[in-house]
């Protein structure tokens, strides 16, 4: 949890600022003075702010800053003003150090917005356990449905789907729900080091058969969950499909794939009888753009991981930010709705997030399913597909297809849609 060192004379003041700063889900440690103030900022963690009073018992702010400065400790200090002119202001600010200023008698509105912009948003990058997420469409209860028959073979499989759309998860199931989920599982990435290992000479073997040999021994009576297979290269493939065909371990194999992996094997850059053997049964995972009846379900499962893990009162997004959150395309998937949930959950005080809260990121790569007009022949299923996921408001299906309004009923026209 990020910590917040209070220095402050008034113990009022002090009760006040930690009670807000612990309902926003900080850690605050409050002195009065300046002897605890030095204490204090030698255990402070990376991240962490300093608010301190501009007098406070045996100091002042100006003499705790100039004590930073001398120490080597750069920990941002928000000095708390009393009816200083915007002149004595300024100096606070550029005189000595002081990154930015709450007016006392302000303190309840301004001491929590103010600090959020300079403590470190560690706790908003949440791990979540390997879990299957509870989900309500009908695509997802089709996926579970899925999970259950194909656990119950023994046949490899392969999940295709986007990136951060859950496809480990769903692997993770599969191996948990089999006969086989008492015995070992070994998850690899096929882009990773782990199938990089040392050469062998008194075998005669590549260092990558040696390492996907011995990931197989491990996984003996197990199962293999083997991530992002598009991205094994040539000489990878060739040793696998060489193990599979001719050494028949007692490994069952879990592919994750993004759908490039089709194209490469059509294109002969994926080895197909390579693709035949480990997709001997498949499940395609939505984009979180085509279910998004699912973002209230997963958005309340991370708000309340986030509340367990930072011990607060679980907060709730308004009507305004799931409408936001719906219209988004979410090019990262359910990785990003996690990211842009967790990180308005850290940066609001309140105890609702609304759609003002929502940050999203502006540098994300368009997906190949982009909304965006560019072939005429498929003009009437994108603006079908606009109009869906903006569930028919004219205006949020237009700013996703990139295009005016007008142009938009020009289009439904042209194609005949209502």
């Amino acid at each position: 949890m990020n910590k917040v060192l209070i220095v402050d004379a008034s113990e009022s003041d002090r009760r006040l600022m930690s009670g807000l700063l612990v309902k926003s889900g900080y850690e605050p440690i409050a002195v009065e003075t300046m002897e605890a103030a030095k204490d204090e900022v030698a255990k402070l963690p990376p991240g962490a702010v300093i608010v301190t009073a501009m007098t406070f018992v045996r100091g002042t702010a100006q003499e705790l800053v100039n004590w930073q400065k001398r120490e080597g400790y750069t920990f941002p200090v928000i000095a708390v003003v009393d009816n200083l002119n915007p002149l004595e202001i300024a100096d606070v600010m550029k005189g000595w150090g002081a990154v930015d200023i709450i007016q006392r008698l302000a303190m309840d509105k301004q001491l929590v917005e103010t600090v959020v912009r300079y403590v470190s948003p560690e706790k908003a990058l949440l791990i979540l356990p390997n879990v299957l997420i509870p989900r309500q469409s009908e695509a997802f209860r089709r996926i579970g449905l899925s999970i259950r028959t194909i656990a119950a073979t023994n046949a490899n499989a392969i999940i295709f789907g986007e990136c951060g759309t859950g496809k480990e998860q769903i692997a993770r199931q599969i191996y948990m729900h089999s006969s086989r989920a008492q015995k070992p599982c070994t998850v690899i990435e096929a882009g990773g080091a782990a199938l990089v290992g040392q050469h062998d000479p008194t075998t005669l073997r590549s260092e990558i058969y040696n390492r996907i040999e011995s990931c197989f021994k491990k996984a003996d009576g197990g199962t293999i969950i083997l991530k992002n297979i598009h991205l094994l290269n040539f000489d990878k493939q060739t040793v696998l499909l060489h193990i599979l065909e001719n050494e028949h371990p007692d490994v069952r194999v879990i592919c994750t794939a993004e759908p490039e992996l089709l194209k490469m094997v059509s294109e002969k850059t994926f080895r197909p009888n390579l693709f035949y053997i480990l997709r001997q049964i498949d499940i395609a995972v939505p984009p979180l753009r085509e279910v998004t009846e699912d973002i209230a379900t997963l958005s309340e499962y991370f708000l309340a991981s986030y509340s367990n893990s930072m011990g607060a009162d679980q907060k709730r997004l308004d009507a305004s930010a799931l409408k936001e959150l719906k219209v988004y395309p979410f090019p990262g998937n359910v990785r990003e709705l996690k990211d842009v949930v967790l990180f308005a959950a850290f940066h609001t005080s309140a105890d609702v997030i609304t759609a003002s809260d929502l940050n999203f990121s502006q540098s994300e790569p368009a997906p190949n399913s982009s909304l965006n007009l560019q072939d005429p022949t498929m003009e009437k299923a994108k603006i079908n597909a606009a109009l869906k996921q903006a569930q028919g408001n004219k205006t949020m299906a237009a700013k996703l297809l990139n295009i005016d309004r007008t142009t938009l009923y020009i289009k439904m026209r042209q194609y005949g849609l209502k």
